[in-house]
């Protein structure tokens, strides 16, 4: 069945636009889409194939390729790995490619790559800015060109991907669906059309279709003849320096888009007008260092950097020669300065970029009962972790084995994949008594050796937040809120599901279902509502229930529950045995969990490390609340 013609798709103009230029200059290092579904992403990526120049593949001449990287895709298959069959037949050690290698000119898309194994988004980032794949493992040094168009898509509300991570990609487009009941009529009426007779729907916009495919050609082959003058070189590092962005990336990405974009217009040099629109699409994402900013930019803070930059770009030009005869300077207007000391000629150090900062924008708490109090931005709180080792989730917070990790062992087991230097090893003790003495390596079925790969999981962090009178107090209050926001903060940089219950007056309310979009997290926190009773009782069987119910929804997720609490049991009758009883219930249920106990003054009662014993976990104060004090809790209470 023919595909969705590119020029077909209604509307998303600028993610159009960013397909296009990274076909025409794929050194800008691929197209992060962010969107909700429903939106074209998919169907835009699959047409820009299409446009693609033909590739010259060993003498024969083949349309580009659109190869697709599965989720769980294991590094082996990304990058290659040793042929198993020539080791096996021949003796001969060979270089099996994988993904990167079959996407070579042509297009590799990631549908759902938040989700994607940050490991993996690293490997894929790397051969996209560099053009190149260097292999060094299992006895095989290898390397090949992998030059292609990197498209990444995403639906935020499953997870954002980590600022480091963001940044590596080169431009970023947010999509949604257009508001105008014309453009969602025509949208409707072209995919109707294009059900009915996909081969005369493509042959409709074929002629469209082979204009573009002409056009990016033509800006491929002008690409190298453009001119940055160092007027514009000025601009964009004005741009970047007013958007304080961390490192040199962007600063390389928005001189390449902006020359890409010249290139696709048909100039000869670059203008002001070129580096606007690869700001647009280089700076939005890389402004976000924390969770919780909001994506995007403002046109109105663009405007006014965008004339910042003008007076810097004018500043940097040589002053005019004055005439001795007092007239007009001679010649015209110079538009180059002294090019800049230090100027960067390679894409930077290949680090992960910029750290999240820990005391960065959270979320205050709305009280409907009680005055707010400002969240305290005191804590960074990092290294929650779940006793023992898990089957695997995707994330970066306690040890898993899965088939994503790093192999540490062999086994005589299935384990995840092949360990292919055991197997070769236990064959090889038994040649002479299998008679060979030539050609290839008998193998026998006890041979065979699995794999045991060893990383970490992302876990569900279940929140029990304690907003009751009793802990309204306005300074306890900001350091309960500062405490939750540090370490949802950590659930995000760790690729975790959360939930958020909050407990006052006479229930326990699931604030936040179990979601990978923490920053949802953050605005529900916001809104939280405090005074009244305390019904732990109900908060840890909420819990409970959560926990138990995403068991079975996602089984290789453990979870982790983290009680905010004085202790102060007072809500119904018996209270503070009925939270007891079900912090016990909690216990029997395997759940892991932490107490942060949040009682302040000279007296102490003690109420929250009773319920840690219940529960049989970890207690630590709320001021101790601190990455080295967490972690050992936890730990302890495997």
């Amino acid at each position: 069945m023919a595909g969705f013609p590119f020029s077909a798709v209604v509307g998303q103009d600028q993610l159009r636009l960013a397909l296009i230029l990274c076909a025409v200059h794929p050194g800008i290092g691929g197209v992060l889409v962010r969107g909700e579904k429903g939106t074209a992403k998919s169907t835009v990526v699959r047409a820009l194939t299409a446009l693609l120049p033909a590739v010259d593949d060993a003498g024969v001449t083949r349309p580009a390729r659109l190869v697709e990287l599965p989720v769980g895709a294991t590094e082996d298959r990304v990058i290659g790995s040793i042929d198993l069959e020539k080791v096996l037949r021949d003796g001969e050690r060979a270089f099996q490619p994988g993904l990167l290698a079959a996407a070579h000119q042509g297009v590799l898309y990631v549908d759902e790559v938040n989700l994607l194994h940050d490991h993996l988004v690293d490997v894929l980032l790397d051969a996209a800015a560099m053009g190149r794949v260097h292999v060094e493992r299992d006895g095989i040094s290898h390397s090949h060109a992998a030059k292609f168009v990197l498209v990444g898509t995403m639906n935020p509300e499953e997870g954002e991907l980590r600022p480091q991570l963001l940044d590596r990609f080169g431009l970023a487009v947010d999509v949604s669906a257009s508001r105008d009941v014309d453009v969602r009529m025509e949208v409707v009426r072209r995919r109707l059309d294009y059900e009915r007779d996909p081969q005369a729907f493509a042959r409709r916009y074929a002629p469209a279709d082979q204009e573009l495919a002409a056009e990016i050609l033509s800006a491929r082959n002008k690409l190298d003849g453009v001119e940055l003058s160092n007027r514009e070189l000025r601009r964009i590092a004005s741009l970047c320096a007013s958007f304080d962005v961390d490192g040199m990336r962007a600063d390389l990405v928005l001189a390449r888009t902006a020359t890409a974009h010249a290139a696709w217009r048909g100039g000869s040099e670059v203008t002001e007008e070129d580096v606007r629109v690869a700001a647009e699409l280089t700076l939005p994402h890389r402004r976000r260092r924390d969770p919780f900013d909001e994506p995007g930019l403002d046109q109105q803070q663009l405007d006014d950097a965008m004339d910042r930059a003008d007076d810097d770009a004018r500043a940097g030009e040589p002053e005019p020669p004055e005439n001795p005869e007092g007239g007009e300077p001679e010649g015209g207007e110079s538009d180059g300065g002294e090019p800049d000391d230090g100027g960067p000629d390679d894409d930077g150090p290949d680090d992960d970029g910029p750290q999240d900062d820990p005391d960065g924008p959270g979320g205050g708490v709305r009280s409907t009962d009680r005055p707010s109090a400002p969240p305290s931005s005191a804590f960074k709180a990092k290294l929650l972790e779940v006793p023992g080792v898990g089957e695997g989730a995707p994330g970066r917070r306690s040890r898993s084995t899965s088939s994503r990790g790093r192999v540490v062992r062999s086994t005589t087991d299935r384990g995840h994949g092949l360990h292919l230097t055991s197997t070769v090893f236990a064959a090889a003790e038994s040649q002479i008594a299998r008679g060979r003495t030539e050609g290839r390596l008998r193998l026998a079925p006890a041979d065979l050796r699995g794999a045991i790969r060893e990383g970490r999981e992302g876990n569900l962090i279940v929140f029990v937040v304690d907003a009751s009178g009793s802990m309204a107090a306005r300074d306890r209050l900001s350091a309960v809120t500062g405490a939750v926001v540090s370490l949802l903060r950590d659930a995000y940089q760790r690729r975790d599901k959360v939930a958020v219950i909050t407990v006052r007056g006479r229930e326990a309310e699931l604030v936040l279902p179990p979601t990978s979009s923490v920053d949802i997290a953050v605005r529900r926190l916001q809104s939280m509502r405090t005074g009244g009773k305390s019904p732990l009782a109900e908060g840890f069987l909420r819990a409970r229930e959560v926990i138990l119910r995403e068991r079975l929804r996602d089984p290789q997720r453990r979870a982790l529950m983290v009680a905010l609490t004085d202790g102060r049991a007072t809500g119904g009758k018996d209270a503070l045995h009925r939270a007891r009883v079900a912090a016990h219930l909690l216990a029997d249920a395997s759940v892991a969990s932490i107490v942060v106990d949040c009682e302040t003054g000279l007296v102490r009662l003690g109420l929250a490390a009773e319920l840690a014993r219940e529960l049989r976990g970890g207690c630590v104060r709320l001021a101790e609340l601190s990455a080295q004090q967490v972690a050992g809790v936890v730990r302890a209470a495997a």
